[in-house]
């Protein structure tokens, strides 16, 4: 690809900054995704220093991962309020935004949305219903009417104004939403393959024996059952939102012209 004067463009790789809410996260699917896309990742763990990217030019889009605060937590999280502002700004430049699960509601927060607390606990392995206007959008449109993810929330939040419900389950209404092109919020663990769902079960023992009796004596079996499933579902997610990453191309001297 040239310029408009005939001078070479170098496309660079994506730059992607990942705001990692609580530590040992896991980016599984979306690693892959990215990775595919000779993607760099910028990683900022909130969570240890409070430090978030200066602004919004160094990155070509936002993920914001999950964690055990909720989107609220300002007290305890003094990084939020800026973190909410944030996710705006990415959005409202057009750049590809996603937030998972605790990031869904804080993009939710930052588009003007409520956050429900404490009334919409899943955990494990669900299955999803895709809305019409999911089956069209896409991030969801291969995986037909529905599909099984990992959960692991309790709170919830209302649909932002102007936001699109791309996703719905009987325990939280809204699943996963777009705003604008590419600003999506997915309340599942698309992310959550089984390897990382391997690495919590791991790091997590009590707080999974607490919010889920017996579902660490049994994760054996509904790994075989629904793992895979799951697995190609949260891929297909990933390289879908993956591929609306857009790019800023640096036009480069030829050497001829140096």
């Amino acid at each position: 690809m040239v310029s408009s004067d005939g001078r070479p463009y170098q496309e660079e790789p994506m730059r992607v900054a990942v705001i990692e809410n609580m530590r040992n996260t896991g980016l599984g699917a979306l690693a892959a995704a990215l990775d595919e896309a000779g993607a760099e990742i910028e990683w900022f763990r909130v969570w240890q220093d409070g430090i978030l990217p200066l602004d919004i030019s160094g990155h070509d889009a936002l993920v914001v991962l999950g964690g055990e605060q909720s989107a609220l937590d300002d007290e305890t999280h003094p990084y939020l309020p800026e973190l909410v502002r944030l996710t705006r700004r990415f959005g409202d430049a057009g750049k590809a935004v996603l937030g998972i699960c605790l990031g869904s509601q804080i993009l939710a927060r930052a588009y003007g949305a409520d956050n429900h607390l404490g009334i919409a606990r899943e955990f494990g392995w669900h299955r999803i219903g895709v809305t019409a206007d999911g089956r069209a959008d896409p991030l969801l449109s291969a995986l037909g009417g529905e599909f099984t993810i990992f959960e692991w929330h309790a709170d919830t939040f209302s649909l932002p104004e102007g936001a699109v419900c791309l996703a719905s389950s009987p325990v939280a209404e809204n699943q996963a939403f777009r705003i604008g092109r590419a600003v999506y919020g997915t309340q599942f663990h698309f992310e959550a393959n089984s390897d990382v769902v391997e690495q919590w079960k791991a790091e997590f023992p009590d707080t999974i024996a607490r919010i889920a009796p017996g579902w660490l004596e049994k994760h054996a079996e509904l790994a075989v059952g629904h793992g895979g499933a799951a697995d190609a579902a949260g891929l297909a997610i990933a390289r879908a939102w993956v591929s609306l990453i857009e790019r800023e191309e640096v036009e480069m001297l030829s050497q001829a012209s140096a």
